[in-house]
């Protein structure tokens, strides 16, 4: 290849560089080693110090049609890639060639050499800008004006990538010559709606898109024959096309600034009419971007009286297009399983995964399962925006497939099933009437021979709970709740998988909704509960101890029985024992065995404490151990086996202390406090906090540095970020200051100046972290009236607010001690907030300690001591009169 010279005409490769360059770049594409492969490109590098060596590459991928395309492409990005480098170095009549090329292969037959002119190109703009390129906007507009399907496809193509580029190039007035462009080209686009190649359907339809949010003013004035075009490819036949034109159209209703309400006048009608077609269409993934229009169209805020005549007609379709089709992943499944038992098959990976539905950003692998979540989540949108008012029409449909026989009508029936509890809270109003039908129509489906079927019965039965336990006040509504209770719990020992799990889950509805009225069936559901726990696979254990753990949530003190504990524990520590300590299903149960001692008293329990106590104190010490490996280790062992060790401590109280002693808990809570991770250090200091009420004398060697990394928490710049752990940092350093009173001091100074901040900004705090702030700051006044006295003056207002909105309990009585400790020693600070002082006493409903009730009698009584007769009568008869009721009894 030789030096670029002084040309008398337009330039032209020279025939031994151009075959060079070929070779090495067919040398570069074939596989050989690291060390040839290195020599081949320092010869391409060689070159690409030549002044026209970009030239001989725009050549190549433009003109050499003997070239494989792969080697064409290669040069392309080549090209691409040094024209970003030195574009604006190459001499005037180079820029004039490669641009030359460029256009030329914009018209060549191979889509991907057009491709990469359209990125060339677009590159081109961003070096040199369209000034640098005046004809460019011309070639294109007359690229898109020939007849030819190739230049066609490679104009958009170009435009395309300059509109991802250069966004503002498109739709600027000084782009070309006092025209926007993209007014222009988007009038040249619309025809290609209606173009016979579906390539340029698409090209023409992904380029409009783009626009559908910045909304240039061609497009807004053109809004209605853009809307033509669009409605014109309801029928387009390929379905790629389909998707990518009605994927838009919810959007438009969005986007167009200032006329959604113009639009939804004029072509509303049309619009609803060709989603309501697509939402049929035979492709899955065009049916699911039709069926996202419904929820879009209430984003929008359009009347709902406009949707109102074609509701028989779309909940139809909703409802069939929840109907499994015919080739549906699960459905397979549970066609093969619905011949056979499969609770004693092991889970595999994807059935641990969750199932989430698919989002309007999806792809075309989105699973057709959901097209049913779709539908039905756009019928449980009409339920609750028209009520009642789709039963008329809708109900006979349920009926018909729930009332139908034979087997190939399941699917149908179970659609019915499901669209029953889809619609069971937005039309309660018309279904309440007919509960006990309902219930008597779902309750034999929990038998039914296909699985799906029963595992849907299950849960539309469970939206129904509401109402099934609101009617079971009288003789017939607690039958029907018996029923059902019994079913669901007969479903929990079925031989499927899958209904087990939906069983679990509508049984822990029900509970939650039932509370204290499965009292007197609470033997015979913890049996129906533990019977098949050992035989549950991974997911569905965790879906039972999640139904255990909202049982006992629900029955609460009612549990605390020998009875119930006999029923309960065994099973729960048999399979506790049976899996390792790494083994992720082991926090299942950890959180069940924490419901669990919250509602049991100790003497129950006791016999079970050593084992557990000491299990997750070896699941901490081994998390620990394996985090200095892996400091990126899972932290949630530590996190539930921390809570877990809370909820006993609560439960026991110091009866924990025996075994606490034995431990090096303390040692092992200290590094959990200094965790990086803000869960572990939660978790950690509301251990710290349970421990300092319990047993004080057990963490006492280390209290100061407990002290010193629960300072830190209220230090953090970020507190919002962190807010749970600073919260329960807060609350340990106020036990450990009623505790070890003696160690706090050291440390007062530092908590005050963090806490006065959060006092102050209490809008924007979260309401735990404020009252727990306050119930602290009174503590440490009571231990530390000296350290906490002078600080007074800047927190005596927001203090008392807070207290004033402080629950009654035992915390509030320790930071009322504190407050009357500070108006003792700040009697004049006190004075100018006598007004908020009354307002936090009036907040109690009683004082229960006769010591602090005596306290808050003498702070009034010294109040009144303090301002003469007229300025306290004054003051009383300003005060807001509950407020003034409320501390008469104090004023005695």
């Amino acid at each position: 290849m030789r030096r670029t010279i002084t040309r008398l005409g337009p330039w032209q490769p020279h025939a031994e560089g151009l075959n060079q360059i070929i070779l090495l770049l067919l040398l570069d594409n074939l596989p050989f080693s690291t060390v040839i492969r290195t020599q081949i490109r320092m010869q391409l590098l060689h070159f690409s110090l030549f002044g026209d060596f970009n030239n001989y590459l725009a050549f190549i991928l433009s003109r050499a049609k003997d070239v494989p395309v792969e080697i064409r492409k290669v040069a392309g990005l080549l090209l691409k890639n040094g024209l970003m480098a030195v574009y604006n170095l190459i001499e005037p009549e180079h820029q004039q060639y490669i641009k030359l090329q460029l256009l030329y292969g914009l018209g060549e037959a191979n889509q991907h050499i057009r491709s990469t002119c359209g990125t060339t190109i677009s590159n081109v703009i961003q070096q040199g800008g369209i000034l640098g390129w005046p004809e460019l906007f011309h070639t294109l507009l007359h690229f898109l004006n020939s007849g030819d399907p190739n230049r066609n496809g490679g104009a958009m193509d170009a435009l395309s990538k300059i509109s991802e580029n250069t966004p503002e190039l498109l739709d600027s007035d000084d782009a070309w010559s006092g025209q926007r462009p993209i007014n222009i080209f988007l009038l040249e686009l619309f025809e290609f709606f209606h173009s016979p190649h579906a390539n340029l359907r698409k090209l023409s339809l992904r380029f409009v898109n783009k626009y559908i949010i910045s909304m240039p003013s061609g497009l807004y004035t053109s809004k209605n024959k853009y809307l033509d075009g669009l409605f014109l490819l309801a029928n387009e036949p390929d379905a790629a096309v389909r998707k990518l034109a009605f994927s838009k159209v919810k959007t438009t209703f969005l986007f167009f600034p200032d006329a959604t309400f113009t639009i939804s006048q004029l072509r509303l009608k049309d619009v609803i009419e060709c989603m309501l077609q697509l939402n049929k269409d035979n492709n899955d993934v065009v049916a699911l971007e039709a069926c996202g229009f419904w929820s879009k169209y209430w984003d929008a805020q359009i009347p709902s009286e406009n949707l109102r005549e074609y509701l028989p007609r779309l909940t139809l379709i909703l409802l069939s297009n929840m109907a499994y089709p015919n080739d549906d992943d699960l459905l397979a499944d549970a066609e093969v399983i619905d011949a056979k038992e499969d609770e004693s098959i092991p889970d595999r990976y994807q059935d641990l995964k969750p199932q989430l539905p698919c989002s309007d950003e999806d792809d075309d692998t989105c699973t057709i399962c959901n097209l049913r979540k779709c539908s039905a989540s756009a019928l449980d949108v009409l339920s609750n925006v028209f009520g009642a008012k789709i039963l008329l029409t809708f109900m006979p449909i349920i009926e018909a497939n729930l009332s139908a026989t034979g087997d190939e009508a399941w699917r149908d029936k179970e659609a019915a099933v499901l669209a029953l509890g889809v619609i069971a809270r937005g039309c309660n109003n018309g279904l309440y009437p007919r509960l006990s039908e309902i219930v008597a129509s779902l309750i034999p489906l929990l038998d039914h021979k296909f699985t799906l079927i029963r595992s849907t019965s299950c849960w539309t039965l469970s939206q129904f709970s509401k109402y099934i336990v609101q009617d079971s006040g009288n003789k017939k509504g607690y039958e029907q709740f018996d029923i059902v209770l019994t079913a669901l719990l007969q479903r929990i020992s079925d031989t499927n998988k899958l209904v087990q799990g939906a069983a679990c889950s509508a049984l822990a509805i029900l509970e939650e909704e039932a509370a204290e009225k499965l009292a007197p069936r609470l033997k015979e559901i913890l049996q129906h509960l533990m019977h098949p726990l050992g035989e549950y696979q991974k997911r569905n254990l965790r879906i039972i101890c999640d139904a255990i753990g909202t049982l006992v949530d629900a029955v609460g003190e009612e549990l605390d029985q020998p009875v119930y504990v006999e029923i309960l524990i065994p099973p729960l520590l048999q399979k506790w024992q049976n899996f390792s300590i790494f083994d992720k299903d082991l926090l299942t149960l950890l959180e069940c065995f924490t419901s669990i001692v919250q509602a049991l008293g100790s003497i129950e329990f006791s016999e079970f404490t050593e084992h557990l106590f000491s299990r997750c104190i070896t699941i901490i010490e081994a998390q620990q151990r394996l985090a200095k490996a892996h400091p990126f280790s899972d932290k949630d062992f530590i996190t539930c086996s921390l809570d877990f060790l809370s909820g006993l401590t609560g439960c026991f109280d110091s009866g924990i202390e025996s075994l606490v002693l034995q431990s090096n808990l303390r040692d092992m809570l200290l590094k959990c406090c200094r965790d990086g991770a803000p869960d572990v250090r939660q978790s950690a200091f509301g251990l710290l906090g349970d421990l300092a009420r319990v047993c004080p004398i057990y963490l006492h060697p280390r209290v100061p540095e407990f002290l010193y990394l629960a300072v830190k928490q209220l230090k953090i710049p970020k507190l919002e970020k962190t807010i749970s752990v600073a919260n329960n940092a807060c609350w340990a350093i106020g036990e450990l200051a009623v505790q070890v009173p003696q160690e706090i001091s050291p440390f007062v100074t530092t908590v005050i100046s963090c806490l006065i901040p959060i006092l102050h900004q209490s809008e924007g705090v979260e309401k735990s972290m404020v009252e727990n702030s306050a119930i602290t700051l009174g503590r440490l006044a009571f231990v530390c009236p000296d350290l906490v006295s002078p600080h007074m003056e800047k927190c005596m207002q927001p203090w008392c607010i807070s207290l004033s909105t402080t629950r009654d309990g035992i915390e509030k009585e320790d930071a009322f001690k504190g407050l009357c400790a500070m108006v003792k020693a700040n009697p004049s600070v006190a004075q100018s907030s006598l007004v908020y002082v009354c307002k936090a006493i009036a907040s109690w409903k009683k004082i229960w300690s006769t010591e602090l009730n005596t306290e808050v009698c003498k702070v009034m009584h010294d109040y009144q001591q303090m301002l003469t007769n007229e300025a306290w009568d004054k003051f009383m008869s300003d005060l807001d009169p509950l407020v003034k009721a409320n501390i008469a009894k104090y004023l005695v």
